[in-house]
């Protein structure tokens, strides 16, 4: 009995280390750290992707959209579908999209062997693309973003696709909600964001109707940027961006400590309720918290903040933060980037602090920050941390920070150690509200 057990158990660890091994750790390694694969990209530039087409009737509505608003899209196509449609395939390639696989039914990797994936699959809907458009396709999202552990190693030859903003636009819809998917879009589309979008509800689990809701959507949020079509690219396009920055050129090593770093930032936001100033201006994050410090901060308009006040604590986005630093090639480039960054922000902050109610109670804005130089030129007051254990802590997490981001860091950790001192910077409610909305008030 005891043999038998024990022979069960071994099994069953066995099929779990399989699982773990054949789906797990791709999820881990492709969405925690982005390995073999783009989920996102870099710059003011937002592509948008679409799955699951060609469709007779709702692709041409699309196409059409796309062609009125000037904008580039990329398709990932089924292709029993594309077989079915070969006009419409011939169309998003004649009119300047990107094409790309989405396997050629809609099955998930993790139910198939990878011999089925490659051939019955991948091969198969890439024969069908360059057999329509006479151009063999590069890009693979699989159905679902779901990858098992051969499909990171055996198709080198695909850039894997996923996305950093989904849509939803699959389920089922009551007529109004594309206001709901308006609003969603609207948010989506940010610096670097891969948005995901289907142009057919025929596959498992989809709204039919789905993706009439979608185009509503889209139509009303393209009008919105008329005037800015060269924001939208194609996947490639954000590809090459992305493989032209200095990004690329960071080693494995670091790229894994930036991405783990990266990972514990989103988590640590997201259990202490860190949120972006601005859906579209996310640079800067606030938290509303009370001062615990013992000593008051006296603010240069004299305001004191006293502990058990309510302060807004200023955050910075590290991941928008490195991106800067290795798009800067010096300390003094870095510095206009995020000098102009606040320029952007602050008023925003005003704004939500003359007329949002969860900031009534606020006294002012505090943060911590070792790059507290050119600082009192928003307005903000220095003050210095008093020493201890906070104090400590801040400095040695800030330091490697700074050597993680800044494009010099290491050099400046070694010759201006003494210069490195987080220090607390703070300006009072009342303040930033002069500052940077006393030249609008009283305009229509």
């Amino acid at each position: 009995m005891k043999g038998l057990l024990e022979s069960m158990l071994k099994l069953v660890w066995g099929a779990g280390g399989v699982i773990t091994l054949y789906m797990f750790i791709p999820w881990l390694i492709t969405r925690g750290f982005g390995w073999r694969v783009q989920k996102k990209g870099i710059g003011p530039y937002t592509a948008l992707t679409f799955d699951d087409g060609p469709h007779p009737e709702y692709t041409p509505k699309l196409l059409d959209l796309l062609k009125e608003h000037g904008i580039k899209a990329t398709f990932f196509v089924l292709g029993q579908s594309a077989k079915k449609h070969p006009a419409i395939v011939q169309r998003i390639h004649a009119e300047g999209h990107c094409l790309g696989i989405h396997n050629y039914t809609h099955h998930s990797n993790w139910i198939m062997l990878p011999v089925t994936i490659s051939n019955k699959h991948m091969k198969r809907t890439a024969d069908t693309i360059e057999e329509i458009v006479g151009v063999r396709p590069t890009y693979y999202r699989p159905p679902w973003g779901i990858l098992n552990v051969f499909d990171l190693f055996w198709h080198r030859s695909y850039r894997i696709v996923l996305w950093s903003a989904m849509l939803g636009d699959w389920f089922r819809f009551q007529d109004g909600d594309e206001i709901k998917l308006q609003n969603r879009l609207r948010r989506s589309i940010r610096d670097g964001s891969i948005v995901l979008m289907h142009d057919s509800g025929e596959t498992p689990g989809a709204d039919k109707r789905a993706p009439s809701y979608m185009l509503k959507a889209l139509s009303q949020v393209l009008m919105e940027y008329e005037h800015d079509s060269s924001r939208f690219v194609r996947i490639d396009e954000l590809d090459k961006i992305a493989k032209s920055a200095r990004l690329k050129k960071v080693s494995w090593p670091k790229r894994i400590i930036v991405s783990s770093w990266f990972a514990w930032d989103r988590l640590f936001a997201r259990l202490f309720g860190i949120v972006s100033v601005d859906q579209d201006q996310t640079f800067l994050k606030l938290r509303i918290r009370s001062y615990s410090g013992n000593d008051p901060l006296p603010l240069t308009d004299g305001t004191k903040i006293e502990r058990g006040d309510q302060i807004a604590e200023l955050h910075v986005d590290n991941e928008m933060l490195f991106q800067m630093g290795m798009e800067t090639k010096s300390t003094v480039q870095l510095t206009v980037q995020i000098i102009r960054a606040m320029e952007k922000h602050l008023p925003i902050i005003a704004q939500l602090f003359e007329t949002d109610p969860k900031f009534k109670e606020v006294k002012g804005l505090y943060g911590i920050s070792l790059l507290h130089r050119g600082v009192r030129s928003f307005g903000f007051s220095v003050i210095e941390l008093p020493r201890g254990i906070l104090f400590t802590i801040t400095k040695w997490y800030l330091r490697i920070l700074m050597v993680v981001i800044h494009p010099q860091g290491k050099t400046r950790l070694r010759t201006k150690r003494e210069q490195l001192v987080p220090k607390i910077i703070a300006i009072s409610k009342q303040d930033i509200i002069n500052r940077y909305l006393g030249d609008t008030k009283g305009c229509v």
